[in-house]
């Protein structure tokens, strides 16, 4: 059996093996913070998403810092985080296989659960495995708010729904859940674009409401919109996720949240003068929403990803780049990566505090 070797904590950074996922503790604690703040000041609470994390560890951390819960994608998730110590989560996706539903109505005997639905058959399959695993879970009503993903129209189909769900057994309707995550930038139609979708949800509480239906709940929000979306009255809770590491995608939005999680490699190979080869590939970092960039390094280029190695073009000082020098990539999507690594290097002041585990790596059932 193959045995990993972790590096203890003190061992300074440069030294932990390559290729190595690092978090930079004091940006991350630093975005759990100002996020949490942020939203506060807004009137809303923090739900934040660990699709990205899936980690409990993560989890706790913002709970800690005043989360009242957090959300994820999958069961598998779910059950990670409940297994690590986390006892409220909102899972938004559909849960439609009868093996996902029994494993969701057995964890709601253990934690506060809460799903979203946007079929009536499927709430009365979920209110049929509550009851015979006699366990109570929450459902939201998911509304298609613009994203044109899953999640039914605001007004008649949404008022519709909730009231299935009312009176369905063993299930509690607790509200309604919108997501904006179309919105992504930071031009002047970010503001109009997300409070156009918001209305939308806006109107789907109103038409509930109207029909005597109480909501407790009207989650929404992703990291590109937190700072609009929290101050819209109607919305009680914020989804945000990614802020907690930022990558490639979002640090161009001019967010206030600092990059905190980068890929280190290291040089394996110098061939020419304006090359170098990493020992980081596609198995080690992704590149979905396009190649990572190099930090601290001018001069050097990304310019190929295949399956073990990594590419720089250098110029200027930065072909002075050696055989086994480390460097640090910034992501494209961290989301992604980190579904492809086994442990979180934790950081500070450029030693390693902590390694914490993925423990929802490849949760995705």
């Amino acid at each position: 059996m193959t045995v990993e070797f972790l590096p203890a904590p003190g061992t300074p950074v440069e030294l932990i093996d390559t290729p190595a996922m690092i978090v930079d503790l004091d940006a991350a604690e630093a975005n759990i913070r100002d996020m949490q703040q942020v939203v506060a000041s807004g009137g809303g609470s923090m739900r934040p998403h660990t699709k990205t994390t899936k980690s409990p560890y993560w989890a706790l951390k913002q709970i800690e810092a005043g989360a009242i819960g957090v959300c994820c994608a999958k069961v598998g998730e779910a059950e990670v985080l409940v297994e690590g110590g986390v006892n409220d989560i909102l899972i938004t996706s559909e849960i439609v296989s009868v093996s996902k539903i029994n494993r969701l109505a057995a964890l709601a005997r253990h934690a506060s659960i809460k799903v979203v639905v946007d079929n009536a058959e499927n709430a009365r399959e979920i209110s049929e495995a509550a009851v015979s695993a006699q366990s109570e879970i929450g459902v939201l009503v998911d509304v298609n708010i613009r994203i044109n993903r899953c999640g039914v129209e605001p007004g008649e189909p949404t008022t519709t729904l909730a009231k299935i769900v009312d009176k369905l057994p063993a299930l509690h309707f607790a509200g309604l859940n919108g997501y904006e995550g179309h919105v992504f930038g930071f031009g002047d139609e970010r503001i109009p674009e997300t409070l156009e979708a918001l209305e939308k949800l806006q109107y789907a509480v109103s038409e509930v409401n109207a029909a005597g239906l109480p909501i407790e709940t009207v989650s929404a929000g992703g990291t590109s919109t937190h700072d609009i979306t929290c101050k819209v009255p109607e919305v009680t809770e914020v989804q945000a996720g990614s802020y907690i590491f930022m990558d490639g995608q979002y640090v161009d939005q001019k967010l206030s949240f600092r990059p905190a999680l980068t890929i280190m490699t290291q040089v394996i190979s110098r061939p020419v003068p304006d090359r170098a080869i990493l020992d980081v590939g596609l198995k080690s970092i992704a590149n979905d929403y396009g190649p990572p960039r190099v930090l601290g390094l001018d001069g050097a280029e990304f310019t190929k990803l295949s399956e073990e190695h990594g590419t720089l073009s250098l110029t200027g000082s930065a072909q002075k780049l050696k055989h086994g020098d480390v460097v640090h990539l910034l992501p494209s999507h961290a989301g992604t990566t980190i579904n492809i690594h086994d442990h979180y290097f934790c950081v500070r002041n450029g030693i390693l505090e902590d390694v914490i585990e993925v423990a929802g790596r490849g949760k995705f059932r």
